[in-house]
């Protein structure tokens, strides 16, 4: 009994992760009028197709960390939010997936929230 529990349970997580179900359902949400000024900026910009500051905007975003719905590699791209003060690019991105759909972090990829529109 437990033995099929447990198959049960890897058959769904198996599925969830292949139709990019996974995590979403966990996803926190921030509205775009809550993102700092930076990153409703670089928002507008990804939106717009740039130009962006950075030479690594629009990078390949590969979700190593698996927090963002498991899609094919080149689904999502990366855009710097500028940190006053930050000598580098800072911790802070926008990620935007192909199906317009975009996540913020501030942590440089330990927490995504979904952007709500």
């Amino acid at each position: 009994m437990a033995a099929g529990l447990r198959l049960l349970l890897v058959l769904w997580l198996a599925i969830g992760s292949a139709l990019g179900l996974a995590r979403e359902s966990g996803t926190d949400w921030i509205a775009a009028a809550d993102l700092p000024i930076e990153a409703r900026q670089t928002l507008a910009l990804v939106k717009q197709g740039g130009p962006y500051p950075y030479r690594r905007d629009g990078v390949v975003f590969r979700n190593f960390e698996r927090l963002l719905p498991l899609r094919p590699r080149g689904y999502y791209r990366e855009y710097t939010v500028q940190t006053p003060g930050s000598r580098t690019r800072g911790a802070r991105r926008i990620v935007a997936g192909s199906s317009g759909e975009y996540y913020y972090t501030e942590d440089h990829y330990q927490s995504f929230r979904r952007i709500r529109e």
